[in-house]
């Protein structure tokens, strides 16, 4: 449907299979904010893209239609920011509150994020 690199998000683009997930989380950096917790990890040489995952636990939100919602604003924040980071990373979001948040408040945040991630690459 997208092409990787394009304002869209394809199937290219998504963060999945039990090793690449468990790799990420084994070795990858974590952090937070407000309601989101994420962890990245730089992607090898070579590589065109960046990938996503996205997650809400059943923990705070038993319903899956609040957390389909929470899963469609993170990927949209993330999609429409994608350019702030430079380089090619591996990421996983963690929607970590019991309120549901508003799109900008996770917009706003996901732009935070991903500074910090791009931040920390070109170091």
């Amino acid at each position: 449907m997208f092409a990787p690199g394009t304002n869209g998000l394809c199937k290219e683009e998504r963060l999945c299979g039990k090793t690449t997930i468990a790799a990420l989380v084994k070795c990858g950096h974590w952090g937070g904010t407000a309601h989101l917790k994420y962890c990245w990890a730089p992607r090898p040489e070579g590589a065109e893209f960046s990938r996503i995952m996205t997650g809400v636990p059943k923990k705070f939100f038993k319903r899956a239609v609040k957390r389909n919602l929470l899963k469609r604003r993170m990927r949209e924040a993330y999609r429409t920011q994608k350019a702030l980071v430079s380089s090619p990373v591996d990421v996983m979001f963690v929607f970590n509150s019991a309120e549901v948040a508003d799109f900008a408040a996770i917009r706003e945040e996901m732009a935070v994020i991903l500074g910090r991630i791009s931040k920390a690459v070109c170091q």
